[in-house]
C-alpha cells in the first residue's frame, strides 16, 4: 500500500501541480480586482442613467411644449457628435469591432456623450431605447479599465464583453440574459465561452449595484397558467401557435433592422451635413405626431402619459391591440435613422409585446402570454441572440412558459435572415445554406451584397 502511494506521488509532478493551482488562483484574484469595481462603476452609471430617463420622461409629460424643441435638441446632439464624437459615432458596432479585432480601444468620451444625448432625446420626445446607452457606457468604461491595467489583446476582448454584460444586465435587471447576450451578440451562431465567467460576474455585480442604488425595473406578469403545478407545460396546439407567432416576430425584427439601415443610409446620402440630420428628424417626428394625432409612441413606452395610453406592461393586461406595434415601429425608425441616440431594444420590446397582443387575436391565443413571447422574440430576431432572449424571458416571466418562449425566440432568429440591428456582427454559422458567405462575413458585408444584387437585378430589368 505504501509503495503504491509512493508510486502515485512519483507519477505526479507536485511542483508543476501546485504552480498551476497558484497561477490559476492569482489569475482569478487579478480578474476579480478588475471586474468587480468596473462592474460597480457601470452599474452606478446605469442607475444614474435610468433615474435621469425617468425624470426626463416625466418632465416631458408635464411640459408638452418641449416636443417643439426637438429639432433644436437634435441639432445640438448632431453638433456635439460632429465636434467631439466622430470617433465614437459607431456606437455599439464600434464596441463589437473592437472585441473582434482589438485596436485603438473604445474612447472614454463615448460614456458622457451617449449618456447626455440619450437623455436629451427622451426629454424632447424622440422614440428611442436605453440598451445602446448601457452597452456603450459599459464598453467605454471597460476599455478604460483595460488601459489602466495594461491588459493584452485577448484580455481586452474579455473585459469589453464583461462591460457589455454589466451594462445590459444592470439596465434591464436581467443579469443572466446580460451575460449570455455579451457572449452571443458578437457572431451569428456562435457563443464566446472564453468570457463566460467574467461576463456572469460583471452582469451580476452591475445589476446588484443598480438595485442597491434604488433602481426598480418594470414588472411584467403572465397570468395564463400562473397557478400551474408543473414548471413547464406541454401543449401541442399552443406550441404550434408559438412557432407561427415566431415567424411573424422574426419578419418584424428583419423589417425593423432593414428599415432602420435603409432609411439611415438614405438620410446620409440626402443630408450630407451630420448635425442637420437630427434637426430634420425632429421636424419629421413632430409631423408624425400631427399625422397620427397622438404622442403615445414617443419615448420609451414604459410610462403612460395619460390613462389608456399604450405601454409595454399594458399589452400584458389589456385587450388585443392591433396597430400599436406598427406605429411604434414608424416613430422609432424615424428617430434613430435621423441620428438621435438611445438604442433599439426597449422600442423592440414595445413593438414585440404589441405585435404579440395583435397576433393573439388572430390565433385565438392567450394575450398576456403572446405579449411576453413578442417582447423577447422580436428582439431575438433583430439582434440574432435567441439564447439570451430565451433566458431573459425566463428571468422576466418565470419558467412556466419556457418552452413556448424558446420556440418563439429560435423561430424568430431563423426567420430574420442574415440581417440585424448590429451590422458588425459576424456570421459564424449561416442560418441557411442558400447564401454563399465567406467565413466571418459581417452583417454589413452581407447586407451590401444583397443591396448590390437587388440594384443589379433592377438595372437589368
Amino acid at each position: 500500500m505504501r509503495a503504491t502511494f509512493r508510486n502515485l506521488l512519483a507519477s505526479i509532478d507536485v511542483v508543476s501541480f501546485f504552480r498551476a493551482r497558484h497561477d490559476h488562483a492569482m489569475s482569478v484574484l487579478r480578474w476579480t480586482i478588475i471586474l468587480v469595481p468596473m462592474a460597480m462603476a457601470i452599474g452606478a452609471l446605469c442607475a444614474a442613467f435610468l433615474w435621469s430617463l425617468d425624470e426626463a420622461t416625466r418632465l416631458r409629460f408635464d411640459q408638452p411644449w418641449l416636443l417643439y424643441l426637438l429639432p433644436l435638441a437634435g441639432l445640438a446632439i448632431g453638433w456635439l457628435y460632429h465636434l467631439l464624437g466622430q470617433s465614437v459615432e459607431g456606437g455599439n458596432n464600434l464596441i463589437v469591432e473592437q472585441i473582434h479585432e482589438p485596436g485603438g480601444g473604445v474612447p472614454l468620451r463615448m460614456a458622457p456623450l451617449i449618456f447626455l444625448s440619450t437623455v436629451v432625446t427622451h426629454l424632447f420626445g424622440g422614440s428611442a431605447g436605453r440598451e445602446g446607452t448601457a452597452v456603450q457606457l459599459g464598453g467605454s468604461l471597460a476599455s478604460a479599465f483595460g488601459t489602466l491595467f495594461r491588459l493584452d489583446g485577448e484580455s481586452v476582448r474579455i473585459i469589453l464583453m464583461a462591460g457589455i454584460a454589466a451594462g445590459f444586465g444592470a439596465v434591464f435587471g436581467t443579469p443572466l440574459a446580460g451575460a449570455v447576450f455579451a457572449l452571443e451578440v458578437l457572431a451569428v451562431g456562435r457563443v464566446e465561452y472564453a468570457a463566460l465567467v467574467p461576463c456572469l460576474v460583471a452582469a451580476v455585480v452591475g445589476d446588484w449595484t443598480c438595485h442597491t442604488l434604488g433602481i426598480e425595473h418594470g414588472s411584467y406578469h403572465i397570468d395564463y397558467l400562473a397557478n400551474a403545478t408543473s414548471a413547464v407545460r406541454f401543449d401541442t396546439v399552443l406550441l404550434v401557435k408559438s412557432a407561427l407567432a415566431g415567424v411573424a416576430f422574426g419578419l418584424i425584427g428583419l423589417a425593423f433592422a432593414e428599415a432602420n439601415h435603409g432609411l439611415g443610409a438614405l438620410v446620409k446620402r440626402v443630408i450630407r451635413f451630420g448635425p442637420a440630420r437630427p434637426l430634420v428628424g425632429g421636424i419629421v417626428i413632430i409631423a408624425l405626431v400631427y399625422a397620427f394625432g397622438t404622442r403615445d409612441y414617443l419615448g420609451l413606452g414604459v410610462i403612460a402619459e395619460h390613462p389608456g395610453a399604450p405601454t409595454i406592461a399594458g399589452f400584458f393586461t389589456g385587450g388585443v391591440d392591433d396597430w400599436s406595434w406598427l406605429l411604434k415601429f414608424v416613430f422609432t425608425v424615424a428617430t434613430l435613422s435621423f441620428g438621435f441616440k438611445g438604442g433599439e431594444v426597449t422600442p423592440l420590446f414595445f413593438i414585440g409585446a404589441a405585435a404579440g397582443s395583435a397576433i393573439s387575436g388572430v390565433l385565438d391565443a392567450p394575450t398576456d402570454l403572446f405579449a411576453g413571447l413578442g417582447f423577447v422574440a422580436v428582439f431575438a430576431g433583430a439582434a440574432n441572440t435567441p439564447l439570451a432572449c430565451t433566458i431573459m424571458g425566463i428571468e422576466l416571466f418565470g419558467a412556466t412558459h419556457a418552452i413556448p418562449i424558446a420556440i418563439a425566440c429560435f423561430v424568430s432568429y431563423l426567420c430574420s435572415g442574415h440581417s440585424g440591428i448590429y451590422l458588425s456582427q459576424r456570421i459564424a454559422v449561416p442560418k441557411t445554406g442558400m447564401d454563399s458567405l465567406a467565413p466571418e462575413t459581417t452583417l454589413r458585408e452581407a447586407r451590401a451584397r444583397r443591396v448590390a444584387r437587388k440594384e443589379s437585378i433592377t438595372h437589368e430589368a
